[in-house]
């Protein structure tokens, strides 16, 4: 699969991510309906699924290794925000394949596209913080 299939997989899981965290509907449901209403034909679709079923089933974990580098509560974050952070930092913790650098690079990427005016900021300060619990530096 190529890295624009994946970067379309982010861009529709945030989406995917951002109506189950506001509306509290199982992966299951958001999934049906989200490949209902959009055209996911150069997405990458395992991927995709993957952030979409995983980032809910370790929400908790992945909340304990966001709130030390939070300056506000979690539920005060844009919620648009949270769901890049969380897709972040699942990725920085599950998805060792994937180089730390894309991931960020990624999630400002989307910040930029579908936060706040200087969302990305806040989303590229907390997971470099969370990169360095999760992936520090080799010879450290």
């Amino acid at each position: 699969m190529s890295s624009g299939s994946r970067h379309l997989a982010r861009q529709a899981a945030v989406q995917a991510l951002y109506q189950w965290d506001l509306t509290e509907q199982g992966p299951e449901d958001i999934l049906k309906h989200f490949i209902q209403d959009h055209d996911l034909n150069d997405t990458d679709q395992a991927y995709f699924h993957a952030l979409v079923y995983e980032v809910p089933l370790y929400r908790q974990e992945l909340n304990e290794r966001l709130l030390p580098h939070l300056d506000r509560d979690l539920g005060d974050v844009d919620p648009v925000e949270r769901a890049i952070l969380r897709i972040g930092t699942y990725e920085l913790e599950y998805k060792k394949e994937v180089p730390t650098k894309v991931i960020i690079n990624e999630a400002v990427e989307l910040a930029k596209t579908f936060g706040a005016e200087y969302g990305y900021k806040f989303v590229n300060g907390v997971l470099d913080k969370v990169a360095r619990d999760l992936r520090p530096p080799s010879g450290q």
